[in-house]
């Protein structure tokens, strides 16, 4: 919230909070009921789009729901359709915020951890390991993100207060892949 107010609205911290507490809890219900992987990333992205509110919540929820399209319900999805899923959340977030790397958003740091997880599975690293070398590659970008100008949205009319400052969705999306390759 603190970065997101020195360009923004400062609600970003906030709608973060509720869609991923809101996620966590719908993934459980789908997973204890029997969900597949795909089905349980779909619910959990229904639920941060129904509850983040705002356009990160509404980026999110096509972000996961984009992502559990690749996975299936059927197995364990495998590293391949791992990176293939954050390959296709890519596409999705762009295609819905029409950003592009560069804009000073989520992109910024979401399109180096896809290509950063496709580039270390396709070298045969396992899922694990080639997580955490997308995440450590994400959380890099989203830094780099203080260098840039804001060139979409609510913050691009305060471009010159954002310089210096990174992108409050860059860093959040680096935190949630941090926080999943702890997880992993």
């Amino acid at each position: 919230g603190r970065i997101d107010a020195i360009a923004g609205d400062g609600d970003h911290g906030t709608g973060m909070v509720n869609g991923s507490v809101a996620a966590a809890a719908a993934a459980r219900v789908a997973a204890d009921a029997g969900a597949g992987a795909a089905a349980t990333l779909s619910a959990a992205g229904g639920a941060w789009a129904d509850r983040a509110g705002g356009t990160s919540g509404v980026i999110w929820g096509v972000l996961l729901h984009a992502f559990a399209d690749k996975l299936g319900d059927a197995a364990v999805p495998d590293a391949q359709q791992v990176a293939a899923g954050a390959q296709a959340s890519v596409e999705a977030v762009m295609r819905l915020a029409g950003a592009r790397v560069g804009n000073k958003t989520m992109l910024d740091a979401q399109v180096p951890f896809a290509e950063a997880l496709a580039e270390r599975v396709a070298a045969g690293d396992d899922l694990k390991t080639a997580w955490v070398a997308a995440a450590r590659a994400a959380t890099e970008a989203a830094e780099a993100t203080r260098d840039l100008r804001p060139q979409i949205g609510r913050a691009r009319p305060l471009a010159e207060r954002s310089l210096g400052h990174p992108d409050a969705g860059a860093i959040s999306l680096a935190l949630v892949t941090r926080t999943i390759a702890d997880k992993l």
